[in-house]
């Protein structure tokens, strides 16, 4: 009786154990047709956009991912330095456009105030002022006349 029962229980164990792979197959089966991503639900399947784009979008990104996977290091690198450059652009656009004011106003008063005996120390100070909207230029115009 008790080599009977072992029997069985064996014989159910291993019907349950099949059963559960089937199951599993199925669940398995189940999650590989997941819903279509929203983009291409709404570009190729909404809007009917041709298969083949949708084919090298793929493509494309199965590429990037690969590419992003075997190149890290670089990859990175080249992103800390990107958005390091881009974060220190507006001041160094800046710093330019002052350079290029003070030479610019330099030469407007040089020509046009005929300053004579000014050393060139004093006339920097004057054109960076008038780039900063200083108006000494014009007093020293009224102080000369």
């Amino acid at each position: 009786m008790n080599k009977k029962e072992t029997n069985n229980s064996k014989k159910t164990i291993i019907q349950n154990y099949e059963s559960n792979k089937m199951n599993t197959s199925e669940k398995f089966k189940n999650k590989k047709q997941k819903d279509l991503p929203w983009w291409v639900e709404l570009l190729f399947v909404q809007i009917g956009l041709p298969d083949k784009f949708l084919i090298k979008i793929l493509r494309t990104k199965k590429k990037a991912n690969e590419l992003i996977k075997n190149e890290k290091k670089s990859f990175f690198t080249f992103l800390f330095v990107f958005i390091t450059l881009a974060y220190f652009y507006p001041v160094i656009k800046q710093a330019s456009n002052k350079l290029d004011c003070g030479i610019i106003a330099k030469n407007y008063i040089i020509k046009n105030k005929n300053i004579t005996g000014i050393n060139n120390k004093e006339l920097k100070m004057l054109s960076t002022n008038f780039c900063n909207g200083g108006e000494e230029i014009y007093e020293i115009e009224n102080f000369k006349n």
